[in-house]
Parts: structure tokens; C-alpha cells; sequence
């Protein structure tokens, strides 16, 4: 009987869902909370998808309601879910000697969005060991800011760990207490490391292994290039906007929020005080979110700059390019795609939402709809007033954006990452549109 194998988009789905169903029943324990009870399921599952989908957004203070255990559960769920647990199992098993087949390799060429399975073991070892120096130097750079801070070296040391993952993974969570990083609002130690480490995260690991190994911004991958371009872009316009629409911040306290709500989700300021034009600019920057193959959400910084290339380009009746070359119309179709499906998908959430729960504000809803599908983890402080039901949208909404529109697709249409075309074709007949 001929076995029918799983499709790989499906079987990354899978992989993360298995991952969110154990961290829930671990969490789930009375060994996780310090009053000895448990959290309960819906809380545990809300905490484990935000931790694996590298978000942020937390019904439980993980500062001072969870204990040690508790702690380690989320730091592991979050480096799983910011690296994949399949890049970290075929890192696993190459270390071991184990020999990688066809069909994992083609599998984590999926999981890494490669054209290709060749060299793929060798660009797994790359992530890995740069995803674990990098956290290393992190925590390293960190404990000169909270060592001091907590008199204590371990406890310094404990907090610094946790930090490093979950900067670098984009996750958002803190143990810092119920004020976040505002009381660290000054230190440029701990905001220049954090930012780092974010930006490092959301850069997407073939950039990074790309400016590695070419060591030329000329010689880069077109991918690299605007990955990099649009980053500095939107941080640098962000940083402006915000300090000019927010006039009781630093420059620094901008910049960290420019970088930070690009999925990250950390803060240093208070958002209740946030002006319309600070909401909406935030608002725009977690859409669009970190660079694709990254630890970050969102659109993706390449979705975004396609999307404006092709419209500027089409504007003028011409044909798009960037740095002398043209962008193929599959990548744009992509973008477009992905555009269309990310702004259903919020709007669907944020009407269930008001459905089940028309007591709470609806700027505060489109937040904390749009900051979970991006996984960004930045809330108006509604998080811990979601009833079930909106804990379950929420949670399906973080695990749709960790994954993208393109993944879930997949599934359904196999030939979506294929040349190939269909046979038949149809005639073609006009539809006025705009």
C-alpha cells in the first residue's frame, strides 16, 4: 500500500502546533505557578502561542507569577519558536553524525524559504551557532546593565539570559516586572544591546549569513539589499515621527520604540499617553513587522518595499527595477497576496472580538489585533481582560502570523512555490477595475 506523505508546509504547521500543545501542558502544571495552582488551559495555551509565535502578549506576569520552572519553559518555547523546531532537530542530528534524507532536507528547505537543497545542512549549522553567539554576546553585554541593577551576579544573570532569547527572538516577554523596560528607560547599556539583538533577530539569518560571507554591500543578494535598505529606512523615519508626535520622549526612548515595535515588542515608554499619530505610526510599523526568515512577523520588510516599488513603477507606465534588476512579478503577486490576506485576517479578528466583547475600546482591539498577528506583543493594556473566546482568536491569529499567509496557503495550493503552469487555458476577458 503506497503511503501518502505529508506536505511540508503542513508538516511545519504541525510541528509548531505540537510545540504549543506540550509548552501548554507544562505550563499548565501547578509547578509553573508560584501560588501552586495552575494557570489554567486557556491562560497555559495563550502563554505557550505567544511564547512559541515569538509575540509578547501576556494574561500572566511571567515576572511574578511564574516560577523558575515556569521561566526556563518560556525561554525554551521562545528559542524554539524563533529558530523552528525543525532547523533546531536537523541541527541536532547533524551534530550527532545522523544522516539527513532527501525529504527532511526538502523539508527544511521549506521551513528556511531556500530555492534549493543544496548546501542546506551547512546553512542550518550557520543559524544556529550565529542565533546562539549572538545570544551569548547579548546576555554578556546585558549583565554590565542588570548586575548592577540587582546587586546580585546569578540574579543578573538569570534576568540577562532570559533577555538575550527573547530580544533576539523577537518574543517581547520580560521579567522585569509590571513596568517592562520603562524604568531602564535611560540605559543606554541595556537599550543599545536590546535594540541590537532585535534588529539582529529581524534581519532574517540568510541576510546576516549573506553579509557574512560577501562582506560587500555591492556584492549582496537583491533580498539582502532591500532587507537591509527598508530596515534602516523604517527605523530612521520611525525614530523622526514618533519624537515629533510624542513630545514628553527622548530621542533614545524613540528610537527604541521604532525598533522595538517592528515585532519585537518591548518598551520604554507608557502607550496610554500615545497621540493618534504615535498610535497609527506604531500601529504601521508592527504591520509591516521584521525581514522574512527571521525571528519576526508582520508583512515583512520586502513585502512592503515590493509593494512600493511595483506601485511606483506602475504609476509611471514603467517597468520595476531595483539596483539594475527586475523584481520577478511571481515575488510581486506574493506580496500582494500577502498584503490583502494580512489585512482580512485582522479584520476578521477584530470584529470576532468586538462581537464577544463590545465593553472594550476598538482602537485598543485593532492594537492588540495587528500587534499579535505581526507577533510584536505591544497592548494597550487589554491582554488579561480577553475572555476564552478571545484568547482562542488571538491565539490562532499569533500562530497565522508566525507561520505567514504564504505557509498556510501552501498547504491548499502545492504548485504556489512551482514553475510549473497548468495545461488548460482559458479565455481571457476584460473586468473594469478602480
Amino acid at each position: 500500500m503506497k503511503v501518502k506523505k505529508i506536505h511540508p508546509y503542513l508538516f511545519i504547521i504541525i510541528s509548531f502546533i505540537c510545540v504549543i500543545f506540550v509548552g501548554t501542558c507544562l505550563l499548565a502544571l501547578p509547578i509553573s505557578s508560584k501560588s501552586g495552582k495552575s494557570f489554567g488551559f486557556f491562560d497555559s495555551l495563550f502563554m505557550a502561542t505567544s511564547a512559541t509565535c515569538v509575540t509578547g502578549l501576556a494574561t500572566i506576569n511571567v515576572a511574578f507569577e511564574m516560577t523558575v520552572f515556569g521561566k526556563v519553559i518560556m525561554c525554551l518555547l521562545m528559542e524554539i519558536g524563533g529558530l523552528s523546531i525543525i532547523t533546531i532537530g536537523v541541527f541536532i542530528f547533524s551534530i550527532l553524525g545522523a544522516k539527513i534524507g532527501v525529504s527532511n532536507r526538502i523539508l527544511i528547505k521549506e521551513a528556511l524559504n531556500q530555492n534549493s537543497v543544496k548546501g542546506i545542512v551547512a546553512l542550518v549549522r550557520k543559524i544556529i551557532l550565529l542565533s546562539l553567539i549572538i545570544q551569548f554576546i547579548g546576555t554578556i553585554i546585558n549583565l554590565f546593565a542588570l548586575v548592577p541593577y540587582y546587586g546580585s551576579f546569578w540574579k543578573g544573570l538569570l534576568v540577562s539570559i532570559f533577555h538575550s532569547v527573547a530580544s533576539f527572538n523577537n518574543a517581547g516577554f520580560d521579567i522585569f516586572g509590571d513596568s517592562s523596560m520603562i524604568e531602564f528607560s535611560d540605559n543606554i547599556i541595556l537599550n543599545s544591546s536590546t535594540m541590537l539583538m532585535i534588529i539582529l533577530g529581524s534581519m532574517g539569518f540568510v541576510v546576516i549569513t549573506d553579509i557574512i560571507s560577501k562582506k560587500s554591500f555591492k556584492k549582496l543578494t537583491l533580498h539582502s539589499k532591500i532587507s537591509i535598505i527598508t530596515t534602516i529606512i523604517l527605523i530612521v523615519v520611525g525614530t523622526i515621527l514618533l519624537k515629533l508626535c510624542t513630545s514628553n520622549i527622548t530621542w533614545l526612548e524613540a528610537m527604541f520604540t521604532s525598533v522595538s515595535t517592528r515585532t519585537a515588542g518591548f518598551t520604554t515608554i507608557d502607550l496610554s499617553d500615545l497621540s493618534p499619530a504615535s498610535y497609527s505610526i506604531i500601529i504601521s510599523l508592527m504591520f509591516i513587522g521584521a525581514s522574512p526568515i527571521s525571528t519576526g512577523g508582520g508583512i515583512k520588510t520586502t513585502t512592503f518595499a515590493v509593494i512600493l516599488i511595483s506601485i511606483f513603477y506602475f504609476a509611471r507606465g514603467k517597468q520595476n527595477r531595483v539596483f539594475k534588476r527586475k523584481i520577478p512579478d511571481t515575488a510581486i503577486f506574493k506580496a500582494f497576496i500577502i498584503f490583502v490576506v494580512a489585512i482580512l485576517a485582522i479584520f476578521n479578528c477584530v470584529v470576532l472580538i468586538s462581537i464577544a466583547q463590545p465593553d472594550l475600546e476598538f482602537r485598543k482591539i485593532l492594537f492588540e489585533v495587528v500587534s499579535a498577528f505581526s507577533t510584536t506583543g505591544l497592548s494597550m493594556g487589554i491582554t488579561q481582560a480577553l475572555n476564552s473566546f478571545s484568547k482562542i482568536v488571538l491565539s490562532f491569529l499569533m500562530l497565522f502570523g508566525r507561520l505567514g499567509p504564504l505557509t498556510i496557503i501552501g498547504v491548499v495550493n502545492k504548485k504556489l512555490f512551482s514553475e510549473t503552469k497548468e495545461s488548460i487555458r482559458y479565455v481571457e476577458e476584460g473586468v473594469y477595475i478602480g
